[in-house]
């Protein structure tokens, strides 16, 4: 029983790092992030109608996008999703490159999408051939 305590008091002490929706903008889709190799961020930019907030650090760059934009998407490796924004994989949370006009933060998640699987050479999932 004293393992089980302790096991769940080590579990509240986790530090969560998450992406914060900046001030004076709302959320009201909640919010996931997308992460990519900081290589590919440059190249992801220019290539997007419209850029939501981006946070980055050394190595990863993040879009914030609404809640569910994994539902029926295969993210290309090596771009990782990050439900709840949060960001394991980073020492601290990364600081904000862009914001955009207006309030709210998301980036679009299917132009993001089909940006990243150009950029990384991967088919987009719903024109992959079917295997039986």
């Amino acid at each position: 029983m004293d393992t089980m305590v302790r096991l769940g008091r080590a579990v509240r002490t986790v530090d969560v790092r998450r992406l914060a929706v900046p001030e004076g903008m709302t959320a009201p889709l909640g919010c996931d992030a997308v992460s990519a190799p900081a290589r590919l961020g440059p190249l992801v930019l220019p290539r997007l109608p419209r850029v939501g907030c981006v946070f980055a650090d050394e190595t990863t760059w993040w879009w914030m996008v609404p809640s569910d934009s994994d539902y029926a998407l295969d993210w290309p490796a090596p771009v990782r999703y990050a439900t709840g924004a949060v960001v394991e994989d980073s020492p601290a949370v990364p600081g904000l490159i862009h914001k955009p006009d207006g309030t709210v933060p998301y980036t679009p998640p299917i132009p993001l999408y089909l940006t990243l699987c150009r950029l990384t050479g991967t088919s987009p999932s719903w024109s992959r051939p079917i295997s039986a």
